[in-house]
């Protein structure tokens, strides 16, 4: 039996997408267990359980692989799916292939600055690998990302643990052929798609990762006069502005596909297999 742990936060936009999805790709049995925050109450009878959203995003998640643990075997596979990801394909036959050799499989975003850690945006372990490690989506361990900022996110912790008990996984790793945005509207591997902020703000931290580099190097300038500096820093806001509003836009077109064309992915990766 497949787990699917899934978040949805403050909008349902994503839930009927992401359920289609997986019943579309999944091939082996599944049940969905989900924390859903601020959604209305008549979507519940959509999954197989809904455990009430306590704490950050990280929290959420262990919370409902504690959920799954007590009555899941050591063998059935959680498969943790951020809100507004999803398979595209069969995701089983790599994700088989990988549990062979590793203990577990999950998207790793080196997109972002470098990021070393399992992402929960797509990750799957063994029930019984997950209990005797103590999986732990939260951040607290840190790393310096490729542009020497010290970075901890979720999975920060679950990195720590997989370096500190010698424990070898398999990172799914971007393979967008088109990329519309360095950081979002990303397919992994061939068989996931992640959406990017579907729940927020675009990522302000893959916006800044990306200014250009003239800009940056004028905000860091200390001995510009205070004019100077304040044009110069209402220009930089105002490019952040504008590749927000402009993420919006593409992600609000790329939504619309998502929901009419169940091939809309093969746009941004030509290798990803045709589906019915």
């Amino acid at each position: 039996m497949i787990y699917v742990a899934t978040v949805h936060y403050k909008s349902d936009k994503w839930i009927d997408v992401q359920l289609a999805y997986l019943r579309r790709n999944l091939r082996e049995p599944f049940r969905v267990v989900s924390c859903l925050e601020d959604i209305p109450e008549e979507h519940e009878q959509k999954f197989y359980k809904v455990v009430p959203a306590v704490g950050a995003h990280a929290g959420k998640l262990n919370l409902l692989a504690a959920e799954i643990l007590a009555e899941a075997e050591p063998d059935d596979l959680i498969m943790f799916l951020d809100g507004d990801a999803f398979p595209i394909a069969d995701p089983m036959p790599f994700v088989h292939r990988s549990l062979e050799t590793s203990v577990l499989v999950a998207v790793r975003r080196d997109e972002n600055g470098g990021d070393p850690q399992p992402h929960p945006c797509f990750c799957v372990i063994r029930v019984g690998d997950w209990r005797r490690l103590c999986g732990d989506w939260s951040p607290g361990h840190y790393w310096f990302n490729s542009k020497n900022w010290r970075i901890s996110d979720p999975g920060g912790n679950l990195l720590a643990t997989l370096q500190r008990e010698s424990e070898p996984w398999t990172p799914l790793l971007r393979s967008n052929t088109t990329n519309l945005n360095p950081v979002s509207f990303g397919v992994y591997g061939s068989i996931v798609y992640h959406h990017g902020a579907g729940f927020r703000m675009a990522e302000i931290r893959g916006v800044i990762m990306n200014q250009p580099e003239r800009l940056k190097a004028i905000e860091q300038i200390p001995i510009l006069r205070y004019p100077v500096r304040k044009i110069t820093n209402l220009r930089i806001k105002s490019w952040k502005k504008m590749q927000i509003e402009m993420n919006h836009r593409i992600g609000d077109d790329i939504f619309t596909q998502i929901k009419e064309d169940p091939n809309f992915s093969r746009t941004l990766d030509d290798k990803v297999a045709e589906v019915s």
